[in-house]
């Protein structure tokens, strides 16, 4: 817990480090960008909107999600059979009849492709966002913090952030929270390292002398003359007293919340440990994605809710669905991931609009990659950047609508290509005002080459 503490300068600054779990970057705006823009101007270039990025992690098909491909050969079609949406003639893979029930407030792309079959992170950091987490791009501009709450502006989480049983965040093939030339300043918030992290973000005072407002001042004022006594230390102090004193913390805590919308969004009962095969090495991560997915999409919506700008929810690895070793095959693997993710993006949406905040918050879907076209003979598919699936809802995206095609295999666009790039500024423009910005001559490098690429032509 953060305590003022009296003892020796390297203990109180681990301490203090502790607190932010070394994820809480610097504080709102950094000192040359104020000095080009000016931190007054900083409202006008931010929309009042958010994102909630949910990164599928492993590179799901695009056949079984959502463009099933019936008519095409056994081998080709989806494995797991299609459901009919409200959209007439629009059908979903088998395991999303959720989702095909709210397919009246989602915009799929049929021609999005990723550009290649390896697996990273390429949709959230890539080339197109000068290697950094989009939501770094925007706490660029937006500062790290809100000023008026302390909420962080950017927040990744793993399913440890709900579920301290699962496994740790999976950054072995590529890093959701790199900052690229951005530096470590502007690394995302994350509460999923385990342990007391919602207990390091409250003062340690007792509450009769947080009644006390001189003394709690008097306090704070001899923190903070300790600690710009060490060099390269104030972005963090910055950006720590905003986010303990602003009560963040008490947005990341899932107990507060309804318990009733707590069961709502709630995943874990729908694919039990003991219903997957132990045979796949991946069982946990499975096992993970069904107990956290649900909360983490529930702990998204109260960061937004609360003015945070941007989310990166990732799973742990689990859309790879080869029939090796190491995954499941499409239908075998649809039932494990298919089911949770219909059901916590529904929660989501439901959620979402049932509070009004559907024009708010921009849900976007999709993994580093689509699969094969054609099944492979063990009944799994294998890495393809040719076609991935995309869905978008909310932020003023079109709904009910069904964006680009395929052809009929499922193996590239048939229409114009929807690419990352076109992705990354779709997003970058619903945070902010890309025409105010492009009138600041102060803007970084890495936030206009994302944000004034060519955006989705919907």
């Amino acid at each position: 817990m953060l305590s003022f503490f009296d003892g020796d300068q390297r203990s109180g600054r681990r301490e203090f480090l502790r607190a932010g779990s070394l994820a809480l970057g610097g504080l709102g705006l950094p000192m040359a960008w104020q000095r080009t823009l000016g931190a007054a101007n900083v409202p006008s270039l931010l929309t009042d909107k958010s994102v909630v990025f949910v990164f599928m992690h492993g590179g799901p098909s695009q056949i079984e999600t959502f463009d099933p491909k019936m008519d095409a050969p056994i081998g080709i079609s989806s494995a797991t059979g299609e459901v009919s949406t409200k959209l007439p003639g629009v059908t979903f893979g088998g395991t999303f009849p959720k989702l095909a029930s709210l397919a009246d407030q989602l915009t799929i792309v049929r021609s999005f492709r990723t550009g290649n079959g390896n697996h990273d992170v390429k949709p959230v950091v890539s080339a197109a966002t000068s290697n950094a987490n989009i939501g770094s791009l925007y706490a660029r501009i937006a500062g790290q913090n809100r000023t008026d709450s302390g909420m962080p502006t950017n927040v990744t989480l793993f399913p440890k952030a709900v579920d301290d049983s699962t496994m740790p965040a999976f950054k072995k093939l590529g890093n959701v929270e790199a900052t690229g030339p951005l530096g470590s300043g502007y690394l995302p918030f994350s509460p999923s390292g385990g342990g007391d992290l919602q207990q390091d973000m409250k003062l340690n005072i007792p509450m009769d002398r947080l009644d006390h407002r001189r003394l709690l001042l008097s306090e704070l004022d001899r923190i903070q003359h300790r600690l710009e006594t060490w060099q390269g230390l104030n972005a963090i102090k910055e950006q720590a007293f905003s986010t303990v004193l602003g009560g963040v913390a008490s947005a990341f805590d899932l107990s507060e919340e309804d318990p009733k919308t707590v069961r709502k969004y709630d995943t874990a009962p729908l694919v039990k440990p003991d219903q997957i095969d132990q045979k796949w090495a991946n069982h946990e991560r499975y096992a993970d994605n069904s107990k956290s997915l649900g909360k983490l999409m529930l702990l998204a919506r109260r960061l937004c809710e609360r003015g945070c700008g941007f989310v990166t929810v990732t799973t742990n690895f689990v859309w790879d669905m080869h029939g090796d070793k190491n995954n499941a095959g499409v239908e075998e693997g649809m039932r494990y991931m298919g089911q949770p993710f219909d059901h916590a993006i529904a929660a989501f949406l439901d959620d979402v609009r049932d509070r009004g905040l559907s024009d708010k918050i921009l849900l976007v879907c999709c993994g580093e990659m689509g699969r094969t076209p054609k099944i492979n003979a063990r009944g799994g598919r294998d890495h393809w950047g040719g076609l991935s699936p995309l869905l978008l809802s909310g932020a003023g995206i079109p709904q009910g609508h069904v964006f680009g095609q395929s052809t009929r295999d499922a193996a590239k666009p048939l229409s114009e290509p929807v690419e990352i790039p076109n992705l990354v500024s779709t997003i970058l423009n619903t945070l902010l005002d890309g025409p105010q910005v492009r009138l600041e001559s102060g803007t970084p490098k890495e936030v206009s080459n994302a944000l004034f690429a060519e955006p989705i032509s919907f």
